[in-house]
């Protein structure tokens, strides 16, 4: 026949949006063309095609060749559409037998062997392909990583040969080797820190709410060091969050199938741009904070990072999403990421120490780079000391990640029965409904606020934080010391 339709998957954002692959051979002189809003990538699959075909044993048709990727508003990138073009140009040449493309959905790029490539973006598309009930046949590599939605109706494969002995019913394609996600987070054990008491006290709190946390402290106190044991705390994450995270993670190619499950730990550098931190681009991809998704953003030297871009943290800090938006595009990705920052207290970082030369103004200034909007938006703030040299000296002594672990997780069980989301996410609806205090701490919150000048922001969050607090104790009451705990996390905002 002179005409043959395979179907594949583009990618939109995490929208994977069916593509049909029509492929039209006709008289005349040879020429191949590819229509449907194809990128370069996609264009210089003529050229992979062409020699993928003859390589793999095949001929190509000298006839005019016509593709059209439908639908047509739908821009198209990258090389995934490769396979489906190649196997539709021998369906139309009538070298494979064209109706069993109808059951099956294709990706992937070819070489000029005819090998076949990872694509980006495979478990977004296996998410919505394998639920219009085709077949999915992937790269192995990309295979491996769809398979992690648990359908059993993807297929690998290794060349543009095996595809096409596999629907010509000669030699049948297997599914992808199971994965073996790694057993828990690998990450230092919180054991290791010496000293800082209410600092662990403070990321214990953080991890069983979910809450956002600033560290500010001199160089060398320990608190990057703190920020990379946070993971270590935190439980793996369940089937559903972990799909969510890596189909984020499988849009840049970044996402590896022995780590579904664990958390993502971000840490950007403070030179990165404001696209790099939340997404952009043409077509748009996702920034940090959406590859942080289910996971942890760490920024470090906060003050150092560009102040325009640190203020596009505050809609997805709130929201939990942010929405791209290009003249040509729009896109949106998830951003449920746990926001934690570190700083110095001042440029040289050793204020209010007497080696410090830094003056009130220079400090000041240094401070401002923080916006109040964004600092409102941050749960716990604590300063973190300089540690004793006598307490260096001796052996660590502090709790390991293991057991701090196991309060977390009770407390997260209590969040999770209790209204199915953790503290940090709750709205003002849920936070009237299960963080309201009893009445010494009702009064205790009122004094404070009117004080330290609260905004509705810091109360609400003084009252998520509180909520955390009392699920670490098991206790359903809010107390006037879990408020007054909590308040002691927003006094450093107030300053």
């Amino acid at each position: 026949m002179a005409l043959a339709i395979a179907l594949s998957r583009g990618l939109d954002g995490l929208n994977a949006p069916a593509v049909t692959v029509e492929v039209h051979l006709a008289s005349g002189l040879p020429v191949f063309t590819l229509v449907g809003l194809p990128d370069t990538e996609v264009k210089e699959a003529r050229d992979r095609v062409r020699a993928a075909i003859v390589n793999s044993g095949f001929e190509f048709p000298a006839k005019r060749i016509t593709v059209n990727l439908a639908p047509a508003d739908l821009p198209k990138e990258s090389g995934r559409f490769d396979l489906p073009i190649a196997l539709g140009i021998l369906a139309a040449s009538a070298q494979i037998p064209a109706a069993s493309l109808a059951e099956h959905e294709f990706a992937g790029e070819l070489s000029l062997s005819g090998a076949l490539r990872p694509v980006r973006g495979a478990l977004a598309m296996a998410l919505q392909a394998t639920g219009d009930g085709k077949t999915f046949i992937l790269p192995r590599a990309s295979a491996e990583e769809a398979a992690l939605t648990g359908s059993d109706r993807i297929l690998a494969a290794d060349s543009l040969l095996a595809v096409c002995a596999h629907l010509a019913d000669r030699e049948s394609l297997a599914a992808p080797a199971a994965v073996n996600p790694e057993n828990g987070q690998k990450s230092p054990d919180l054991a290791d820190v010496r000293g800082q008491q209410q600092a662990k006290r403070a990321l214990e709190i953080a991890a069983a709410g979910g809450h956002s946390l600033l560290m500010i402290g001199p160089p060398g106190a320990g608190k990057s060091m703190l920020a990379a044991r946070l993971p270590g705390l935190l439980p793996p994450l369940d089937a559903v969050r972990a799909q969510s995270s890596a189909a984020v993670l499988s849009l840049v190619g970044q996402f590896q199938p022995a780590g579904f499950g664990l958390r993502p730990f971000r840490q950007p550098h403070h030179t990165a741009s404001a696209v790099a931190l939340v997404g952009g681009g043409n077509p748009p991809r996702p920034g940090e904070i959406s590859l942080a998704h289910q996971g942890i953003l760490f920024l470090d030297e906060l003050p150092e990072f560009d102040r325009k871009v640190l203020e596009t943290l505050r809609e997805p800090l709130e929201t939990g999403r942010i929405h791209i938006a290009r003249a040509a595009r729009q896109a949106e990705f998830p951003a449920e990421f746990q926001l934690v920052a570190a700083m110095n207290p001042c440029p040289c970082g050793h204020h209010p120490a007497a080696r410090c030369r830094c003056t009130p103004d220079q400090i000041s200034r240094y401070r401002g780079r923080l916006s109040g909007p964004l600092l409102d938006r941050i749960d716990l703030l604590i300063e973190v000391p300089a540690v004793p040299a006598e307490q260096l000296a001796t052996a660590a002594d502090g709790e390991p990640s293991a057991q701090v672990r196991a309060r977390v997780v009770s407390a997260m069980t209590r969040q999770q029965s209790r209204q199915a989301v953790s503290n940090a996410r709750l709205n003002t609806a849920a936070i009237d409904r299960h963080c309201q205090p009893d009445e010494a701490g009702s009064l205790l919150l009122q004094r404070a606020s009117a004080q330290l000048g609260l905004s509705a922001r810091a109360w609400h969050r003084i009252l998520k934080v509180a909520r955390t607090i009392a699920d670490l104790a098991g206790s359903d009451i809010i107390g006037a010391s879990h408020i007054a705990e909590a308040i002691q996390y927003r006094r450093l905002a107030h300053a």
